[in-house]
């Protein structure tokens, strides 16, 4: 079975490409909006339409000369992504009103409207790609060379790129390189520096530390933007909203433009932020442990939610799981109920309450004193270590001929470097 992976890259087009970019983005909204109509008045006449994606091809190509005869100024792959996409959404629809799909229902899709949609379109066959000597431009039919931020030859490394989407975000273009993932066909890495597993804590005030004492520090991204952003914001609602025939002025639109610019910095720090951290661990560690945080219920305490969807747990723990995978690194997630912060390495005691605002553990049975968050992840490690665990994917691992679907993780005695964090040794304060 073939995988598939993502590179996205930012462009970097001329004013002409810019404006043939924004051309066949607004080709794809078109078509996509035009074959929404023309199923929706089949429906209301009772017909039952063909919507699968070669139906729509077929009708389109049979009357773009009437409705859009300016239609060869844009690639043909404009036009069939938004055929390929309004398939695939009134499919999700049909499913989930079946009964099909898991989880919430899916809606009937909207039209697609040029103020408040992402631009965005696609190419699936043609010459687009890389461009052979030219590392850091990429080749797209009707738009021509476009140059890159990034050395896209070095990303791809000679895998087959079966898909393009060029969409614009916050006033920057950007492409989606799907390409093929071949066994060996990625990049080497780096030979792992460390032989023993590691746990890893997360938290708010520290983005995670590390069992062995290395801790990496939350810069909380979006509590320092907090302010330009209130700033932005203000600026917005105070631009008119009801001119140009309930549209909004210009002005208001370039105010939208400038939230959104900010929000995409803050994205792009987290993403940034939590890619590094996961592939270093990845590509140190040989085993890795985990919790099995329960996000959505740590952001029902709104004096805390932003700060956790800052640190984006959930993307943390996705992209460990398949660069743990791609490595060759085994990852164990423990249980969400397992008490990690309450219970004591060395002795194993649990008290009973532990407020967020203890950060130095303190131990009545054998008297240990340390950080709270170091305690949690040795916790972490040992109980990743034991026979009884979770997969990456939260399911039970039960030995054979348990009967029990999650048991307490056995504690076992860390090897090397826990053992010099339980004789008192300083456990060292490593930043990526």
């Amino acid at each position: 079975m073939t995988a598939y992976e993502a590179v996205k890259v930012r462009l970097d087009p001329t004013p002409r490409q810019e404006r043939m970019l924004a051309s066949h983005a607004g080709a794809a909204r078109f078509a996509y909006n035009l074959m929404l109509s023309r199923i929706c008045r089949q429906l209301s006449l009772g017909e039952r339409p063909d919507w699968t994606m070669y139906a729509m091809r077929r009708w389109w190509n049979e009357w773009k000369d009437e409705i859009a005869p300016w239609w060869r100024e844009n690639s043909k792959e404009a036009y069939n992504s938004a055929f390929e996409w309004l398939s695939q959404a009134l499919r999700n629809w049909s499913d989930s009103r079946k009964g099909r799909r898991c989880g919430r229902r899916v809606g009937w899709p909207k039209y697609k409207s040029k103020r408040t949609s992402i631009p965005r379109f696609a190419y699936t066959t043609g010459s687009f790609g890389l461009i052979e000597g030219d590392p850091k431009a990429l080749r797209l039919p009707r738009v021509g060379r476009v140059h890159c931020m990034e050395d896209t030859a070095r990303l791809v490394h000679g895998r087959r790129i079966v898909r393009m989407t060029v969409s614009r975000r916050a006033g920057a273009w950007y492409a989606a390189l799907t390409v093929e993932q071949q066994p060996g066909a990625h990049p080497a890495r780096k030979a792992r520096r460390r032989d023993y597993p590691v746990g890893v804590d997360l938290g708010v005030r520290t983005l995670a530390t590390l069992s062995d004492g290395t801790v990496f520090t939350n810069p909380h991204g979006y509590v320092r933007a907090r302010h330009r952003l209130r700033h932005a914001q203000q600026t917005l609602s105070r631009r008119d909203k009801d001119t140009n025939h309930g549209r909004g002025s210009n002005r208001r639109y370039k105010a939208l433009d400038r939230v959104r610019r900010i929000h995409a910095r803050i994205a792009a720090q987290r993403a940034d932020r939590i890619g590094k951290l996961t592939a270093w661990l990845a590509a140190t560690y040989p085993d890795i442990s985990i919790e099995d945080l329960n996000v959505r219920g740590m952001t029902r305490n709104h004096r805390l939610a932003k700060h956790v969807l800052d640190a984006d747990f959930a993307e943390f723990r996705r992209q460990l799981e398949y660069k743990t995978a791609r490595a060759g690194t085994r990852l164990h997630v423990i249980d969400r109920w397992y008490p990690s912060s309450k219970t004591c390495h060395r002795c194993g005691t649990v008290k009973a309450k532990l407020s967020l605002g203890e950060r130095v553990y303190h131990c009545d049975g054998c008297g240990l004193t340390m950080d709270r968050d170091l305690n949690a992840a040795i916790n972490i490690m040992v109980a990743g270590s034991a026979p009884e665990t979770l997969n990456a994917r939260g399911g039970d691992v039960r030995r054979p001929g348990s009967s029990e679907a999650t048991q307490t993780p056995v504690k076992r005695e860390p090897s090397g470097h826990a053992n010099a964090v339980r004789l008192g040794a300083a456990p060292g304060n490593r930043g990526m």
